[in-house]
């Protein structure tokens, strides 16, 4: 129990919240009963504890069927729902949590009731529990002990937010929670991709940054030059101010509002914290004034120089500690920098990472986990909440899951069991001579002593055709034989014996009369808890029934000297070892004799018993009133021939098949085809689908994989296949497994699905199916068809990457899409320049050689455009359509999208998870790139009435056709922010040498890049200047594909109307240097103007045009100045092209030059007095 005073405090909700209506309506009549309405199905169950009216963290779902709310922490999107009026229910909270909502919300406080932690209070009949949660100042998780029936109670923890720490694997009173009925877990972080570094390193990080920075100007006597910003919630990241006060000597500096919270948390008086800025260098901001983190960070040096300038310091360094900026493949500490400013991005988190959670629930290892954050997690029972959910199998008590389950079955049989003993009880005097019989007959096979099946004996042999002998192997007779094992006065006890038969029909076959007998006594006779222990021992169990194959040469010498024998007769009954071997010794013993007669052929009479294992053959016994020299005559013709099949299962493996099996996924792709799993367990491939050694060496990983993806024993050769490839690596073979489910599957698994689909058709669709039709086949076979390979292959060195093998198309064919999502996924992930190029480079190839017209739309998608800059062509689409055609395509909401980005900060992130969690019925027709470029094109020029309509349902028409990481990277393609890390200058190269590579015919037999090394170099600097003077990707990749290594910088020249990209200039230290890099060349120098970049383009027709320094066409901005030039033209000027500055001239004050503000500010057509 948990430390509490002599005496529990009880609290009644329901009169606390009635005392405090009439403390508030100052009524003087005593309250009114209170009457309460169901809960609405429509509340939340993630936030509810079961058994009860305890509402979690859901006060804006309050209403009138509850009065008990439970608040885990002052964060707003926990609290709210609260306000000032609130009337709905008392609140119960811990103490700090309580004077933040009275005095800083202001909350009536006779609706707070702060509770005290680590002690156990009862509301309502029910114990609560307070333990800090290590999330914020007053932030808890709440115990419960709810009562149930037999004087027992069911536990539940709800963690609100919470960071696990070391400290709570060594709190007593999650001791007194392990096992727990559910634990409702903050899944924050639930994601194998968010691993964050401890809270105490993020901490020391930052502390460090400012001793060590602080010192640097401490030395110089400029301590008071640097200004230190850290930006915070409301309420949170206290630890990170307490340690810099510490660690560094210094006050942190904080505004009044944050500072009269700080007083009531308890830390206004410590000294820590001034209102005064001059006393410390060390300020703390609020959350998005050093950037905003949506969709991505973006720093905000603008405010961060008013600051500094206002404040009189000369250089800022920022603080941003949160972790969604985190990125795990980077710099574990990011720091953005701009001139005087740094910004360092801390992952400090108050959330649980992925691995924190798994330990926590391994702490309690609870029956069950209940998602509190996510995609409908409103529901227990929704399709993200198991997804989430799978994260955590093997921690959760699967045993008690399978004990309640195996529950239900024991009360229906238990009631079955009573009414036929009601309606049988004539039948009790029949069955006590049965059992009279039976003892004998077992005291006789006693002293045979045989193994693996018996004799009868001629005191039993009367009456074996009413009634079933017993069959014993090794362990039965071996119990028998050993009185001290086993207490003997339990074989005839009848209670006894009927949890024996209940048990029979909860465990496998082979299991024998012993290890049940063990069972029980363990047990107490408790059948759930004999069946639990068993599935917890059943490797154990099987191996000592299993162990007797050793011997199997010595049962075949006894089985051929049975047939002498006078009592030949043999029969089946107790679960006993392996039937499949029982029955290959009956058929030895048989053909010693002469062969059965029977309407089924032989082959066929095999294959069924191959094809059905389950079943059990049982052959009465003969009476047996001859000598023993007629025996075997009468035991030739006199064998019956009747085949008696069993209900119970047999499992001749490891594990007993469970009947979710029947429900659970086989194989992905595949949702219908009701014979796919039978498929799987009958094919005599089956065994090659699993490698033994992979098997062996991945054999944990196997394991957790099936059970992750749901899956069951056939899918252990899947599994296998996979983790192979993977080397073991079950994230990444979750990956693929996902991938597959929207693609293709692997070639091990095509022959069976085949089957499978040809099983489920009709005469006619099979002979489409194998290919003896014209018709169209069936879509699922299609689906099949298509070439399936590695998504990482384009990762690999050029000299290995094969572009036609290595493709995911055939030549012909036109490329799609998926082809640049894999090289784009891959990409995201590089860091490295050179990789990067050379897995362009493979991509592009495979362009050039099986589809050479895709070349120029994925260079296009590559690059993020959909036109050269200056014809100014754009998508003119923002977020919310995005959004709105997300919401459409895969069947979710707006709040669920905007609370997914909040997760992962990228909307290209969100809609890949979303498309993950959609099921689709039909595997959508591949995504071309061609459509894809094209569909952007006509989005592009949609204008007028209806334009947003058709925008959508051309960006719905997209998505919908999706797979694998395609989704991801056409919503930022849509967004115009594909991450990638690839432009302009990286695309060209990489084209260039697949050019170069593809149009060696040397290259493939010498297999090595060196050879090539110049041409590639070369091309590669050619394709980049000759797109600086002619910058349309419309006219230099045509002529790059058509001269090949002829291709040169002179190839293309100039050409009015496309603007020349603008040469930058080079940073000099100063006079000396500039001439010394002329190198005593002639030069002359100009004044330097104050005003815009123009490029001014004569065109063939006359007609002229007007380019800034991006390559935007200003012409329409300048008309007074295309005036003057052409008033400037000699007649034999044709086309030319003059780069110029624009300068404002104020020609009313003496030609006075204007500042490029005022030029700027001139409207678009404008002339005014300004002249050029």
């Amino acid at each position: 129990m948990a430390s509490q005073s002599s005496e529990t405090l009880a609290l009644d909700s329901s009169h606390l919240f009635l005392t405090a209506l009439q403390s508030l309506r100052q009524q003087q009549e005593p309250p009114l009963p209170l009457s309460l309405s169901s809960v609405p199905t429509s509340f939340p169950r993630s936030k509810l504890i079961p058994k009860t009216r305890f509402a979690i963290d859901a006060f804006r779902f309050a209403g009138d069927f509850s009065v008990s709310y439970f608040l885990s922490h002052f964060h707003s999107d926990h609290y709210t729902g609260l306000s000032p009026n609130w009337s709905k229910g008392v609140v119960f909270c811990s103490h700090t949590t309580a004077r933040l909502l009275v005095e800083v919300l202001n909350v009536p406080s006779p609706f707070v009731i702060p509770l005290p932690l680590r002690e156990t209070v009862a509301i309502d009949g029910s114990e609560v529990i307070l333990v800090d949660a290590n999330h914020c100042p007053g932030a808890v998780q709440f115990l419960f002990r709810i009562p149930g029936p037999n004087g027992k109670f069911e536990r539940f923890v709800h963690t609100g937010d919470f960071r696990f720490c070391d400290s709570m694997k060594l709190e007593p009173l999650f001791s007194e929670f392990t096992g727990s009925d559910a634990v409702f877990l903050d899944t924050t972080y639930c994601n194998p991709k968010f691993v964050f570094p401890s809270q105490d390193e993020s901490v020391e990080y930052v502390a460090s940054v400012i001793e060590r920075i602080g010192g640097e100007y401490d030395k110089v006597g400029l301590m008071k030059n640097v200004l230190f910003l850290v930006a915070t919630y409301v309420i949170g990241k206290e630890k990170i101010l307490l340690e810099i006060a510490r660690r560094c000597d210094r006050k942190i500096y904080v505004d009044a509002r944050k500072m009269d919270i700080l007083r009531v948390l308890g830390y206004g008086d410590r000294g820590v914290f001034t209102e005064d800025e001059r006393e410390s260098d060390v300020h703390v901001v609020g959350w998005n004034v050093l950037g905003e983190t949506w969709p991505y960070f973006r720093p905000n040096f603008v405010k961060m120089k008013e600051i500094m300038e206002e404040r009189g310091y000369s250089k800022v360094v920022g603080f941003v500690p949160t972790g969604w900026t985190y990125e795990v493949k980077r710099n574990k500490f990011t720091v953005r920098s701009k001139d005087s400013f740094d910004i360092h991005l801390v992952p400090y988190s108050e959330h649980s990472n992925y691995d924190e959670l798994r330990d926590y629930v391994k702490l309690l290892k609870p029956k069950r986990v209940v998602p509190t954050v996510g995609l409908d997690v409103e529901s227990l029972e929704s399709k993200h909440a198991n997804k989430m959910r799978k994260h955590f199998a093997g921690f959760v008590d699967e045993m008690a899951n399978k004990k309640e389950f195996l529950r239900g079955f024991y009360r229906g049989s238990f009631e079955m069991v009573d009414k036929v003993e009601k309606d049988g009880s004539g039948a009790s005097n029949e069955c006590l001579d049965r059992d009279n019989e039976a003892e004998a007959s077992v005291a006789e096979v006693i002293k045979t002593g045989y193994s693996g099946f018996v004799l009868e004996s001629s005191l039993s042999l009367k009456e074996s055709v009413t009634k079933d002998p017993v069959l014993l192997n090794d362990d039965d007779a071996s119990t028998l034989q050993q009185p001290c094992s086993q207490d003997l006065s339990m074989l005839n006890d009848d209670e006894t014996e009927k949890i024996i038969q209940e048990l029979c029909d909860c465990l496998p076959a082979w299991v024998t009369r012993s290890q049940m007998l063990d069972l029980i006594s363990s047990s107490g006779r408790d059948i759930v808890e004999a069946a639990s222990n068993f599935y917890e021992r059943e490797t154990e169990f099987h191996k000592q029934v299993f162990t007797c194959k050793a011997s199997e040469s010595s049962q075949k010498s006894l089985l051929n000297d049975s047939t002498s024998v006078s009592n030949p007769g043999f029969v089946t009954s107790n679960p006993v070892g392996s039937v499949d071997k029982f029955l290959s010794q009956f058929d030895k013993s048989v053909n010693l004799i002469d062969p059965i007669k029977s309407n089924i052929s032989p082959g066929k009479r095999k294959r069924t018993i191959e094809a059905e294992p389950n079943k059990r053959v049982k052959v009465n016994s003969i009476k047996n009133g001859t000598s023993p020299g007629k025996t075997k005559t009468k035991t030739e013709n006199k064998l019956d021939k009747k085949v008696k099949v069993n209900t119970k299962s047999y499992s001749g493996g490891s594990k007993q098949p469970t009947i979710t099996r029947f429900f659970s996924k086989v194989l992905p792709d595949v949702s219908q085809g009701g014979k796919v799993g039978t498929l799987l367990e009958e094919s005599p491939k089956d065994e090659n689908l699993v490698p033994n050694d992979d098997a062996k060496l991945y054999r944990d990983e196997i394991a957790q994989f099936i059970q992750i993806i749901n899956g069951n024993e056939s899918s252990k050769g899947y599994a296998a296949t996979i983790l192979n490839k993977t080397k073991g690596d079950v994230n990444k073979a979750l990956d693929i497994y996902y991938r597959d489910t929207q693609g293709g599957l692997g070639d091990s698994v095509k022959s069976v699905l085949e089957q499978s689909n040809m099983d489920n058709c009709s005469p006619g669709q099979k002979k489409n199916v194998s290919g003896k039709s014209e018709h169209t086949p069936d879509i699922c076979v299609q689906a099949l068809l298509t070439k399936d390979v590695d998504a990482t292959l384009v990762a690999l060195p050029a000299d290995k990457y094969d572009p036609i093998k290595h493709a995911c198309w055939r030549s012909g064919q036109p490329a799609p899409f998926i082809h640049l999502a894999r090289t784009f996924d891959l990409l995201e992930d590089e860091k490295g320049k050179i990789k990067a190029t050379s897995m362009l480079c493979n991509m592009f190839r495979s362009l050039l050689t099986l589809s050479p017209e895709d070349v120029l739309p994925a260079v296009y998608l590559c690059t993020n455009k959909i036109a050269a800059n200056h014809e100014n062509i754009e998508l003119n689409i923002g977020g919310s359509l995005v959004t709105s055609a997300l919401e459409e395509a895969c069947g979710t909401n707006r709040s669920k999208i905007r609370e997914m980005y909040n997760k992962l900060g990228d909307l290209g992130d969100v809609a890949q998870e979303c498309r993950q969690t959609q099921t689709l019925l039909v595997t959508p027709p591949p995504l071309l790139i061609r459509d894809v470029f094209s569909a952007l094109r006509k989005i592009s020029v949609q204008t007028g009435n209806g334009s947003t309509v058709r925008k959508k349902n051309l960006i719905v028409n997209l998505m919908c056709a999706c797979r694998e990481k395609e989704m991801k990277f056409l919503v930022r393609t849509l967004i115009r922010n594909l991450r990638i890390g690839a432009m302009i200058r990286t695309v060209l190269p990489a084209l260039a040498q697949a050019v170069v590579i593809n149009s060696s015919p040397d290259f493939y037999p010498e297999g090595t890049v060196d050879n090539l090394k110049d041409k590639l170099q070369c091309l590669s600097v050619a394709v980049v200047e000759a797109y600086n003077i002619l910058p349309n990707l419309d006219l230099v990749v045509p002529s790059l594909m058509n001269k090949g290594i002829e291709f040169s910088s002179s190839t293309l020249s100039m050409v009015p109307g496309i603007p020349i990209k603008p040469m930058l200039a080079k940073i000099t230290n100063g006079i000396p240097q500039a001439l010394k890099l002329f190198e005593h060349k002639a030069f002359t120098c100009e004044y330097k103007y104050d005003g815009q970049r123009g490029q001014i383009h004569r065109l063939v027709d006359g007609s002229f045009c007007i380019f800034s320094r991006n390559g935007d066409e200003t012409t329409s901005r300048f008309p007074d100045l295309i005036n003057i030039i052409k008033e400037s033209c000699k007649p034999s000027a044709v086309t030319f092209v003059l780069d110029a500055e624009v300068v404002a001239v104020d020609r009313k004050n003496g030609c006075r030059l204007m500042s490029f503000q005022e030029l700027s500010s001139r409207g678009r057509g404008s002339k005014d007095p300004l002249s050029q």
